[in-house]
């Protein structure tokens, strides 16, 4: 029933959340019931119950001191290229004085999830309270627009909006001097990862649009990182996980990380058939073929006589049999093996459940849930194309951006539906940029016994047994906030790196400004015209070398400067023993006749001597 008056409903939430905590069965009743006639209303009193006044001070009693100052609201101007006008509402966090906010350079950006629907950055208080208490960092956390009053995809260019700004402005939009560009990690969980991860891909497409324009075109840098927690990273709700899905999860390299992932696939089939026994890792190589590796992967496999023929296969793909000498023993052998080739096998990848159906019961995230969130996120007047918007579902985003992602770390349970959508994404970016590594690697552009790294790009935390939303219950689950701390130790990590980074560019460019300034021989005529000295008779010599002495003296006083006391000294020797070729035709056979005329009797004037 509707209860209009704001206090009553908040006492009854909250005695209604203690009944159910104890009343398991009736809770589970009661949430088929509601999820039978789910609203936007039903998800945003259930998941914005924490802003409620008596459940915010009872959460605000169990959580430790994390920070000593409360957060602050503020409003972030658009940039000018920005379509829309109005400000975008954030909140600060910063654990020190808002007056020394102007010492900082590096800012993290953080969007809250909600399903699109509900949720603000206050719903996410011990979060965020524990990261700027930390790292001692300003985070600011968008209180972005929902849908379905604001469809997709106002939020998305609201967070991409509030990036631009932070880079155009320096960061003196929330307080920063702007002497230098601030270095900013983007993090976000579950619909707020979905708008994370679609920020860089936004910025990472304008960057390569405004590069076929030209080179003077100015472009966004990318994110120094990206922290995503149980990110909800595709909209396409399926059944059954593809070939290559499968092959990103069963990679040798990530086999010890996705075990449990993996397990729980292969559980979905031996539960139906107990008494099947289950194969070890060694028998499953043996009989769904090896697992590839992201240096078997892009290897393009040959059609062999044993390939199997495809019924339903066009005839160009069909493998090629010679019919020639049919009745020779090896053609007949070549057929029969043909033949035993051409039955069922065993496939490479098992056929497998996703995990939005094989956690279908979640008591936090269903699949009527997530169907709900979509329908309201696109809204009513857009149909986008879910097979290649990847903007809406970045696990679809090519392979040229995936390459250009910064380093990304995930964080999600083992048990939550969208764990896929981790697995997958991480995946995807880990061959992407094994790709690029080998790539560079045969270009030269990189040292050949360099090793690739995975943990400099792609990292990823499966927390066993837990599902969807794990970090905003920790005060009934302690144990989050050992993740929440983990996450800051990426963030510190993170930028740790960028300052190595940036340290040896500014070193390296020391290095380049100081190696021009040195004067040398070959140097100092840089700005004067092409000029060759002309080699004098025998009779001339004495005074030909008193010249050259006088010009070697002049020159090497004169490469004290490159503007100062030059140009009397350079019209000097041009006047004595120097003159400038017109052109550059025939600019060799000019060189090699004045080197070689003293060899070859040429006097001064060109004759030769008899």
């Amino acid at each position: 029933m509707r209860i209009r008056k704001k206090w009553l409903r908040d006492s009854a939430s909250v005695v209604f959340s203690v009944f159910y905590l104890f009343a398991a069965e009736q809770a589970d009743e009661k949430v088929r019931k509601v999820r039978g006639t789910l609203t936007v209303d039903h998800l945003r009193v259930s998941w914005n119950k924490g802003t409620t006044p008596y459940l915010s001070f009872f959460t605000s009693l169990m959580r430790p001191k994390l920070a000593r100052y409360p957060p602050r609201m503020v409003r972030i101007p658009r940039p000018q290229e920005s379509s829309y006008k109005e400000p975008i509402i954030a909140w600060l966090y910063y654990d020190a004085p808002f007056s020394t906010i102007i010492n900082q350079t590096k800012i993290i950006l953080d969007i809250p999830g909600g399903g699109f629907v509900a949720m603000n950055p206050r719903t996410n208080d011990d979060k965020l309270l524990a990261w700027c208490g930390r790292t001692g960092l300003p985070i600011l956390s968008l209180d972005y627009r929902k849908a379905p009053e604001y469809p997709y995809p106002y939020a998305l260019n609201e967070c991409y909006d509030v990036y631009h700004t932070l880079i155009a402005t320096r960061g003196r939009c929330i307080g920063l001097s702007g002497e230098t560009r601030p270095q900013i990690i983007l993090t976000g969980d579950s619909a707020g990862g979905n708008l994370a991860t679609g920020v860089v891909l936004m910025v990472l497409q304008s960057a390569a649009a405004n590069a076929r324009r030209g080179p003077s075109q100015e472009t966004l840098p990318t994110p120094d990182g990206l922290v995503l927690m149980y990110p909800g990273l595709d909209m396409n709700i399926g059944n059954w996980m593809t070939d290559e899905q499968m092959s990103l999860i069963q990679d040798r390299r990530t086999r010890s990380t996705n075990k449990n992932v993996l397990r729980r696939k292969s559980e979905d089939y031996y539960k139906l058939t107990p008494e099947t026994p289950h194969p070890s890792d060694d028998e499953e190589d043996r009989l769904f073929g090896p697992r590839p590796s992201l240096e078997t992967a892009g290897d393009s496999e040959t059609v062999t006589a044993t390939t199997p023929i495809s019924p339903n296969a066009p005839m160009e793909e069909q493998p090629v049999i010679e019919m020639g000498h049919l009745a020779s023993p090896s053609n007949i052998a070549h057929q029969k093996a043909s033949v035993v080739s051409s039955k069922p096998r065993h496939l490479k990848t098992r056929l497998a459940m996703s995990s939005m159906i094989s956690y279908f019961n979640d008591r936090i995230l269903t699949p009527e849930m997530m169907r709900a969130m979509i329908i309201l996120y696109v809204g009513p007047h857009n149909r986008p194309d879910f097979s290649t918007d990847f903007l809406l579902s970045p696990l679809l985003a090519p392979e040229a951006l995936l390459a250009e992602f910064p380093k990304t770390c995930f964080l999600t349970g083992e048990r939550d539906p969208l764990v896929d959508d981790t697995v997958i994404f991480a995946g995807r970016l880990r061959q992407a940029k094994y790709n690029l590594f080998v790539q560079r690697k045969e270009m030269g552009l990189l040292n050949k016994k360099e090793v690739f790294n995975e943990k400099d790009h792609v990292e990823v935390a499966l927390i066993p047994g837990i599902s969807h939303g794990f970090v905003q219950f920790v005060s009934i689950f302690p144990e989050g906030w050992k993740h929440i701390f983990r996450c800051a130790r990426w963030m510190e990590e993170i930028f740790a790196k960028a300052d190595k980074e940036s340290d040896g560019d500014l070193e390296h460019k020391k290095r380049e400004r100081h190696h021009r300034r040195v004067p040398t021989e070959s140097s100092a005529d840089e700005d004067q015209p092409l000029e060759m000295s002309t080699l004098r008779s025998s009779t001339g010599s004495s005074a030909g070398s008193k010249d050259r002495a006088d010009e070697a003296n002049g020159h090497r006083r004169g490469t004290r400067g490159r503007g100062r006391g030059r140009k009397g000294d350079s019209d000097v020797r041009r006047q004595r023993s120097m003159v400038s070729l017109a052109s550059e035709d025939d600019l060799l056979g000019r060189r090699m006749k004045g080197l070689a005329g003293g060899l070859m009797g040429m006097t001064a004037d060109g004759a030769e001597t008899p």
